[in-house]
């Protein structure tokens, strides 16, 4: 089976592509690493305080899935770089 979850996140502090880009790489490397999941910024690449994040999570048990996915959307609401906007999740 396979999750996804799209995030959408403001990053209000940021000034420039390269704060943007600091910011959405700390952001993937906590959710990599923490998680074991995959992460890649899919959207609003152009935007400077805008960053809308893909994530995938593979496992045999769609409720594993969701309880992962559940727990990284509660990790980008808690993060101080960035705001929560919405999320979309899905289990395949």
């Amino acid at each position: 089976m396979v999750g996804t979850l799209r995030l959408r996140l403001v990053i209000r502090g940021s000034r420039s592509l390269k704060d943007k880009r600091r910011t959405v790489k700390s952001i993937k490397d906590r959710v990599s690493h923490r998680f074991n999941a995959s992460i890649a910024e899919v959207g609003s690449l152009e935007s400077h305080q805008c960053a809308e994040l893909g994530v995938a999570v593979v496992a045999n048990e769609a409720d594993y899935i969701r309880s992962v996915l559940s727990r990284i959307t509660h990790l980008a609401g808690t993060l101080r770089d960035a705001e929560l906007a919405s999320c979309e999740m899905e289990v395949l």
